[in-house]
C-alpha cells in the first residue's frame, strides 16, 4: 500500500505542527512548508516524538510561489492541506493590506497552481467562523457571511474563490471552519497559555470587555483527527465545521484556568476595553463532520485546560523567553 504524502502549508503554526505530528503518527510523508523558520521546539508539536518522513521548506507564498510549486511537484503530496494565514483580528485593522495580501491575493494564486498539479486528491483548506460575523445561536455551513473585520473579509473572500474554483474546474477542495482551537504548544498571546502563563509569573491577565464574548473551545487533538478524515474522507467543495456542544463566556473560561490552577480569579485578572470588530458569539453546528464523517470530539476544554499547563510547567524555563505577545509579519 503507497504511503500517503501530506504538504502542510502554514507548518510552524499551531494548527498546522500539531497537524504535522498527527499525519506522521499515522505513517504518512509530510513536507511542511511556512514562510518563518521553525521556532523553539517546545512550539513544535511534530519535534515532541521521534519520526521519520519529515521535511521542511522555508517558503514564503507571498515571495516564493514558483519554489513553493516546484516543492510540490517534486514531493507529489497526495493530499495538500492550508493552515497559513495572516492570523489575529483585532491587528488586522492597523495594516489590512498585509491580510488582503496573505490570505486573499497570495491564496488565489497558489490555488491556481494548486489545480493544475497532478495527482493532488483533496486541497483541505483551514477557514474561520470569523467569515459568519456575530451569530444568534448555532449556524449550519449555509450561513451568510457578514465578516465584521479585514481578516474576517480576508478569509471569506479566499472561501469564495476556492468554492468558485470547485464549481468552474471541479477543483478538489473541502474547507473546515473550526471553533476555537486550544491545547498544548499553542501560542503564547492565545488566551489559554496566555492566563496559564500570566498565573505563573505573577502578572495580571488582562482581559478584554470583561470576557463576555460566548465561544466554543476544541482540543487541537480533535480538531487534526477531524482534518486527517476530511482530507481522505471528505466531499469535494464540502464546508465541514468542526465543534463542541459546550459554549462559554472567555470569562468562564478564565475562571476554569485558576480553578485548576488553584488561584483566585480576581487576584490575576484585569478588566480592560473590548477590542474593535469583536463578534459577541459565534456557534457552530458540526453535525456535518458527525453524520458524514463519522467525527465525534474525544477531548473536553478541561481536558485541554489540564494538557496546556503540564506543557507550560514542563517548559517554563524555555516558555519564558519567548515573546507572549503576536509579532506582526510582514
Amino acid at each position: 500500500m503507497e504511503t500517503e504524502r501530506f504538504c502542510v502549508i502554514g507548518s510552524n503554526s499551531f494548527s498546522g505542527a500539531s497537524f504535522v505530528a498527527g499525519a506522521l503518527s499515522a505513517g504518512a510523508e509530510v513536507l511542511g512548508i511556512s514562510r518563518s523558520p521553525e521556532p523553539d521546539a517546545a512550539l513544535l508539536p511534530y519535534r515532541w516524538a521521534a519520526h521519520a518522513g519529515f521535511s521542511f521548506r522555508r517558503l514564503d507564498l507571498n515571495r516564493d510561489l514558483d519554489a513553493v510549486e516546484a516543492a510540490l511537484r517534486e514531493f507529489a503530496p497526495h493530499y495538500v492541506v492550508n493552515f497559513a494565514a495572516q492570523g489575529m483580528v483585532a491587528q488586522s485593522w492597523t495594516r489590512p493590506e498585509h491580510w488582503y495580501q496573505t490570505n486573499t491575493l497570495a491564496m488565489v494564486r497558489l490555488h491556481d497552481r494548486l489545480r493544475k498539479l497532478p495527482g493532488l486528491k483533496t486541497f483541505v483548506h483551514a477557514s474561520t467562523p470569523e467569515v459568519y460575523g456575530n451569530t444568534s445561536g448555532l449556524v449550519g455551513e449555509d450561513a451568510p457571511f457578514r465578516p465584521s473585520t479585514p481578516y474576517a473579509i480576508s478569509k471569506a473572500a479566499c472561501d469564495m474563490n476556492l468554492l468558485a474554483l470547485y464549481k468552474a474546474y471541479g477543483f478538489p477542495v473541502a474547507l473546515t471552519r473550526a471553533a476555537n482551537v486550544c491545547g498544548p504548544g499553542q501560542q503564547l498571546y492565545r488566551i489559554i497559555p496566555k492566563t496559564i502563563l500570566s498565573i505563573l509569573t505573577g502578572r495580571k491577565l488582562r482581559l478584554e470587555g470583561g470576557g463576555h464574548s460566548v465561544r466554543s473551545f476544541i482540543h487541537i487533538g480533535d480538531v487534526v483527527e477531524a482534518t486527517l478524515q476530511v482530507a481522505r474522507r471528505g466531499a469535494p467543495g464540502e464546508i465541514y465545521h468542526l465543534a463542541t456542544d459546550r459554549h462559554q463566556t472567555i470569562r468562564e473560561l478564565v475562571e476554569d484556568i485558576c480553578r485548576q490552577m488553584g488561584a483566585a480569579f480576581a487576584e490575576c485578572v484585569e478588566v480592560v476595553a473590548g477590542r474593535l470588530g469583536q463578534d459577541a458569539a459565534y456557534l457552530l453546528d458540526a453535525t456535518k463532520a458527525r453524520t458524514q464523517l463519522g467525527w465525534v470530539p474525544r477531548r473536553t476544554v478541561d481536558d485541554a485546560i489540564r494538557d496546556t499547563i503540564q506543557w507550560i510547567k514542563q517548559n517554563l524555563a524555555r516558555l519564558r523567553e519567548l515573546p507572549s505577545e503576536y509579532v506582526h509579519q510582514e
